[in-house]
């Protein structure tokens, strides 16, 4: 299908590669159909394209890369909601956001996707050793100025 977004243009997106949000993401529960578009093979950041709001994308990145110690407790009717049959079907994304001179991570609310039945949820921790502004990379001088 074609999708036309407002920072890439109109993108072919396969119908093996959409991924359902049934509840949406927070702050957008309208907004349920997304693709996952990945700048080139060995890329750690990664675009989140809403299929239903041309604007919303989101950057997000596995945070294992950044974060060694992260964990998602995942409830076994969290699971099932999501249709996680097993825990080797789920990925974990956090959405990401510049901070100053800070990439940061919501490491508070994760987007949980079964990589199978490609459906997901944005789930909220309650674990308050995370924040929704994880420093993950900070930004160095030369890309500031590169991307200039």
């Amino acid at each position: 299908m074609e999708v036309p977004t407002s920072r890439f243009g109109v993108i072919e997106v396969a119908d093996d590669r959409v991924i359902t949000f049934p509840k949406g993401l927070l702050g957008f529960p309208e907004a349920t159909r997304y693709c996952l578009l990945e700048p080139g093979e060995d890329a750690c950041f990664f675009w989140l394209q809403s299929l239903d709001r041309p604007d919303l994308a989101f950057v997000v990145t596995d945070p294992s890369f950044f974060v060694r110690e992260y964990t998602v407790p995942i409830r076994a009717e969290q699971a099932e909601a999501i249709g996680i049959s097993r825990l080797d079907d789920a990925q974990v994304f956090v959405i990401v956001n510049k901070v100053d001179e800070q990439l940061t991570g919501n490491l508070q609310g994760p987007l949980v996707i079964d990589t199978v039945g490609r459906t997901g949820e944005q789930m909220v921790l309650a674990d308050k050793r995370w924040t929704t502004r994880e420093p993950l990379v900070r930004v160095s001088v030369g890309a500031r100025m590169a991307s200039a």
